[in-house]
């Protein structure tokens, strides 16, 4: 049996056709659904062992990135997707996915569900940034996304992406969970320190993705989906292009985690 994999879609959710690309380069079988749709048919979620929420402007970015469809999510579909969670299954947040991710309450995900512990602000810089950045992997992260990966270089696009912990006892948790998945960093792989452009949006700690304590669900502002294939990097006519595909191994290790523990 493969693994299913559901991409969310709808309501200004536009990099899910490529999300779903990506899955299915991967492995797994993979299906757009749109969100009323698994609101109708809850048993929807029960046929799937991953679920992704993508990037792009979801409810056009009104209130605050993210913030309506997290709202959305969490009370019109907040028991199956709990139950989803509590089953062993894997939920990824990319871009808009994060930011709904912590609003709605599922990362970090300390002691429980729905309780924000993070938000995604917008950029220092007051603008949108669209650009490729370099990552790097915290060591004793549990995230059984990034197995294998030390670094890695992915494009960002967002005007909400600072990320804010809510307070300094908040980021010391993570750090001591492991819970810190990526960190920007220079080209030379050294920390960002906060140096923009290294550090786009300003993040606190140079945060780029975060796991709850399980290492199952995982959000960051990257695009992986986005480095799939090697031509999709800008130096790729240089022939110096950099993994091929490198955004496709986060896809991967997903598939390979639900097919030993989950189909």
């Amino acid at each position: 049996m493969k693994v299913r994999a559901l991409v969310l879609t709808g309501f200004g959710i536009n990099c899910d056709a490529e999300t779903q690309f990506a899955f299915r380069r991967a492995g797994a079988e993979a299906d757009r659904v749109h969100l009323n749709d698994i609101i109708e048919d809850t048993s929807i979620l029960e046929g799937c062992q991953i679920m992704a929420v993508p990037g792009g402007f979801s409810f056009g970015d009104d209130v605050a990135s993210g913030k309506i469809l997290a709202n959305r999510l969490r009370y019109k579909l907040g028991d199956p997707i709990l139950r989803f969670v509590q089953d062993g299954k894997l939920i990824i947040g990319i871009c808009n996915g994060f930011q709904v991710m912590v609003k709605m309450g599922i990362l970090p995900m300390f002691d429980g569900a729905f309780v924000q512990e993070t938000t995604l602000a917008c950029n220092n810089s007051s603008r949108f940034e669209d650009r490729w950045v370099r990552l790097l992997r915290v060591p004793d992260t549990p995230c059984i996304w990034v197995k294998g990966i030390d670094g890695i270089e992915l494009p960002v696009r967002h005007g909400e992406g600072k990320f804010v912990p809510r307070d300094d006892a908040t980021l010391s948790r993570l750090r001591a969970n492991g819970q810190v998945v990526f960190r920007y960093a220079r080209a030379d792989g050294a920390p960002a320190r906060g140096a923009y452009p290294e550090n786009p949006n300003g993040s606190i700690d140079d945060v780029a993705g975060i796991c709850d304590p399980t290492g199952r669900l995982f959000g960051l502002m990257p695009h992986p989906e986005a480095f799939i294939e090697y031509t999709n990097h800008p130096h790729w006519y240089r022939g110096d292009s950099p993994k091929k595909g490198a955004g496709l191994r986060i896809f991967r290790n997903a598939i390979e985690y639900a097919r030993d523990h989950l189909v």
